[in-house]
């Protein structure tokens, strides 16, 4: 059986990937660790590895809630711990009275530096307080040379897990119908906006599936992707229900209030 006919085409060379991380695990009898796999790598890598009894497969991120995790594929016989995901908690304040600091701005602070966003978890800020979950490798690096943001001055320090912030995230789900799968229809009944500013901002780059650019309007949309749309925020599409009566697809979406 061909496992790449049940994945798109541009999800293939990280499928190339995963069997490459397989066939080392294989060959060498150690363990493999991950840089941090986003919620489709991590599903696509799961759906692998499938029920191999040869193998095991454990994610972590920080806690359940986590999108971001690192991955240790590892022979059956192995243990593995949460110390094996060489994996840290980093945590700075700032004074929200002089200075309001976002997602964004944070996030463009590390990616300054030179470190990749795949060495870096997930990143909350919320109410003075940054935490972010990065490689262990990177901890020293990151509290010599990120000392500010935004011209808040900050100082990272590692932070036990049990210290982890809540996520305060509530996903409103909603039924519609959309004229098609297409990626600018999608986008159209979610966000309420017309067909040719979905079209505009999938062009400009402003669009995400799976937390990947895509740039074709016509790009097929399928259950469980996660939408993103710069200004509008994020969504993901539930559930396909079929065609109605007009020849419209029934959908379930999800949107991020």
């Amino acid at each position: 059986m061909d496992i790449y006919q049940h994945f798109r085409k541009e999800e293939h060379p990280f499928i190339d990937q995963i069997l490459s991380w397989k066939d080392e695990v294989e060959r060498y009898f150690q363990p493999k660790l991950t840089d941090f796999l986003n919620p489709r790598e991590q599903t696509i890598f799961a759906t692998i590895i499938g029920k191999d009894s040869d193998m095991q497969l454990h994610f972590f991120g920080g806690n359940e809630e986590t999108e971001r995790k690192r991955a240790i594929l590892a022979p059956f016989y192995e243990t593995i711990t949460v110390n094996d995901f060489e994996t840290e908690l980093l945590e700075a304040t700032y004074p929200t009275k002089f200075i309001s600091l976002e997602h964004r701005d944070v996030l463009g602070a590390f990616l300054s530096t030179g470190i990749k966003r795949k060495k870096m978890g997930d990143l909350l800020v919320a109410d003075g307080t940054i935490q972010i979950i990065v490689s262990s490798e990177l901890v020293s690096y990151i509290k010599m040379n990120l000392t500010d943001i935004k011209k808040a001055s900050v100082t990272f320090e590692e932070q036990s897990f049990d210290k982890q912030l809540e996520k305060k995230e509530a996903w409103i789900a909603e039924h519609t119908t959309v004229s098609s799968l297409r990626l600018d229809a999608v986008l159209k009944e979610i966000y309420n906006i017309s067909r040719q500013n979905a079209v505009s901002a999938i062009q400009k780059g402003l669009v995400k599936v799976n937390f990947q650019l895509v740039d074709n309007p016509s790009f097929k949309i399928e259950p469980g992707d996660l939408l993103s749309m710069r200004g509008k925020g994020r969504s993901k599409l539930s559930e396909i229900h079929g065609l109605s009566k007009k020849d419209k697809w029934k959908v379930t979406y999800e949107k991020l209030k």
